[in-house]
């Protein structure tokens, strides 16, 4: 390595807060009298974004004083008779006892081994990794994307299932890196003797105790820094979770609760009005940063630390023009990190990653005056007319939004009016994503966005006259907002970008939902004009309980509208007829809760309900698997049964079903495609 590229590996490092490795121009054998102690690193190991030449490596190991020295090596076989790299480094107490080692002077596309020992030769357990390929290398490229691990309700049996099924798998079609797309900890946590019956059909784990805390009806939440560290470290524990990061370099963005549950840039909200989170924002800053191996900016310089900033908790009280509250403390907050960034796998990959969270104007959706809108007779639905004009604010209407919002019989005071649109972006970081977006010169542009981006509406005004009440909305139902799928201006901003910039190989992956979901990224959905410009893809979470899981509970059974959302059988759980509201209406779920007969349910279905969807499983858990290439992008669905308790079994247990959606490369101006084979399993009521 010559010295201007040691000197840009040094700044690189100090800007990520992590010890620089230099790889040598001959391998070795370690020197090392080696012994592995995994209970001095009860973390496990990690490493992160990689790149074709480096990757950054992690643990944790407590101890006494300051910190704890430690030797990092990097080598090409797992007996580290090939050692290419190492280096002296130290988990800070100042850091929650973890350190990160940026390591360059690598080979691209190449797998190594990595450990860390301490002075007296003990040693963490071996971590793999594996550096990205270079830009011009035109193999496929194979990844998996995940989202919303909740350790204290639930098994991650998936990630026991991916491993078995990668170790499996020929060399040239195994994993290259795992994308976490957040929710990577539950903030929230339960503690057993606060909910002795348990979540749902779930045992609560007693994964953490925080040692201050916050007490909301009966979860608990952060509030120091020392609290946050405590739930990582704790989720970290698991083994599958932690087995996972130690076969495979992660790339994590985090969602929302990684800070907090219904928070927006530094506010938190439970259940009640907005308050000033600006302390806690920095400190779930910190904890992210100290947990997580990524290339991401922090506070300061200074190497191996983060720097916090003093904050002061103040509500924010002036907005700009996108709803970013100006008052000191929250910009500072939010300068404490920046985590949004793009990485280039190969000639085929240009992974574009946002931070959902941190920028974004509130959910209208969300605010008490939406409540009008709500209605115990329509559960989960949402006027998309009111959804519409809410999210656009002052910009409705060219210009000109109504002062009031029909709903029924009602006139609903349009307190959106005079602010701006809602963003989820923030202008500066849409900025940076739409020239992302231009410059993108590789096959296929992920957008790897947190959060859904695809419609979720139903068309309840299309129920049989003796179903239920009449649906006092104008047209469709939306299931609420809080992403994408219901940020039509800023989201029909971003399409209007791909499609007059002439961009082809345009996708977006996500999680957050907890459900499966494949199909076509437009703007808008009939009677507006349908305009496909790129494929999406929305993955199951890992463990949290979704939506049919908390209907299953919670909605009467003598509900009138019952139907809309499961089916009741005299034997076994229910089936999820929400799965056909979503894609095929209304008419086509009353028809099959009435008959069970899926043919006749998909005879009545509505086609411009959603013409957008191939596949929605609202109960699924699991993982996809993407494989991008010169010719096409390809998603795998992989879903296992609810993950109530940990599966022993080598292969993590049964698998539900594995599902493949793959689009062939389109030209601009081409309306992208979507094919589907089922490949294993029955996904039911998902098609």
């Amino acid at each position: 390595m010559t010295r201007p590229d040691r000197r840009r590996l040094l700044q690189a490092a100090a800007a990520l807060g992590a010890t620089a490795a230099f790889g040598r121009a001959a391998a070795a054998p370690s020197p090392i009298a080696w012994t592995e102690r995994r209970d001095l690193y009860p973390q496990g190991v990690a490493s992160g974004d990689p790149k074709p030449d480096s990757v950054i490596l992690w643990t944790r190991s407590p101890g006494e004083g300051a910190s704890v020295p430690l030797t990092v090596e990097v080598a090409e076989d797992p007996e580290f008779r090939r050692v290419v790299a190492s280096a002296r480094t130290q988990a800070h107490a100042a850091m929650g006892w973890t350190t990160r080692v940026l390591v360059a002077g690598l080979k691209p596309a190449h797998l190594y081994w990595y450990r860390f020992t301490d002075a007296k030769g003990q040693g963490s357990r071996l971590g793999r990794t594996i550096t990205a390929p270079a830009p011009d290398d035109a193999r496929p490229l194979r990844f998996a994307f995940v989202s919303c691990q909740n350790v204290n309700q639930g098994a991650q049996n998936a990630y026991r299932r991916m491993l078995f099924e990668d170790r499996q798998a020929p060399p040239d079609q195994r994993l290259q890196f795992v994308l976490h797309l957040g929710d990577f900890i539950y903030e929230l946590v339960w503690y057993p003797d606060d909910r002795p019956q348990g979540m749902y059909d779930r045992r609560l784990r007693d994964v953490v105790r925080y040692a201050s805390g916050r007490k909301v009806k009966d979860f608990h939440v952060p509030t120091t820094l020392d609290d946050y560290r405590a739930v990582y470290a704790a989720y970290l524990t698991d083994p599958d979770l932690q087995d996972a990061r130690a076969e495979w370099p992660f790339v994590s963005i985090g969602d929302n609760h990684e800070f907090s549950w219904k928070g927006w840039q530094s506010q938190v909200q439970y259940y009640g009005p907005p308050e000033a989170g600006q302390t806690l924002r920095v400190a779930a800053n910190q904890a992210w940063y100290e947990f997580q191996p990524a290339r991401v900016a922090k506070s300061g310089a200074g190497l191996d630390t983060f720097d916090a900033p003093q904050v002061t908790n103040v509500l924010p009280t002036r907005l700009d023009d996108h709803g970013l509250g100006l008052e000191p403390n929250n910009l500072t907050a939010l300068k404490s990190m920046t985590a949004y960034r793009a990485l280039r796998f190969g000639r085929h990959l240009d992974l574009i990653l946002t931070d959902l969270h941190s920028y974004r104007s509130q959910d209208p959706t969300g605010r008490d005056e939406a409540d009008a809108f709500s209605s115990k007779d329509f559960p989960e639905l949402f006027p998309e007319e009111a959804q519409k004009l809410l999210d656009a604010g002052r910009t409705a209407n060219g210009g000109h939004p109504p002062a009031t919002i029909r709903f029924g019989d009602k006139e609903v005071p349009n307190f959106r009016r005079d602010e701006p649109a809602h963003t989820i972006l923030g202008a500066e970081q849409k900025a940076w994503f739409l020239k992302q977006l231009a410059a993108a010169r590789a096959t296929w542009k992920v957008w790897g966005v947190t959060q859904g981006v695809l419609d979720w509406r139903a068309d309840p005004q299309n129920l049989p006259a003796d179903v239920g009440k009449p649906w006092p909305g104008a047209g469709y139902a939306g299931f609420g907002g809080g992403d994408h799928g219901a940020a039509y201006v800023e989201r029909g901003e971003i399409y209007d970008f791909v499609r007059t910039q002439k961009i082809s190989g345009f996708a977006s992956i996500a999680g957050d939902r907890h459900s499966f979901w494949a199909g076509r990224a437009a703007a808008a959905l009939p009677p507006e004009r349908f305009e496909p410009v790129g494929v999406s893809f929305v993955t199951g979470s890992i463990s949290a309980p979704g939506l049919v899981e908390g209907l299953e509970h919670n909605l009467p059974k003598a509900h009138a509208l019952r139907p809309l959302f499961l089916a009741d059988r005299a034997d076994g759980p229910p089936e999820p007829t929400v799965n056909l509201t979503l894609k095929h209406g209304v008419r086509s779920a009353l028809e099959y809760a009435a008959h069970r007969d899926l043919a006749k349910a998909h005879a009545v279905s509505n086609p411009d309900n959603a013409p957008h969807l191939d596949f929605i499983d609202m109960g699924g858990h699991g993982y996809a698997v993407v494989t991008v290439s010169a010719e096409a992008l390809a998603c795998d669905f992989v879903c296992i049964p609810r993950p109530l308790e940990r599966n022993l079994a080598p292969d993590g247990g049964p698998l539900r079903y594995r599902v493949r959606h793959e689009a062939a490369l389109w030209r601009p101006g081409e309306t992208p495609k979507l094919t589907q084979r089922v490949l294993e399993g029955d996904p039911g009521l998902s098609i």
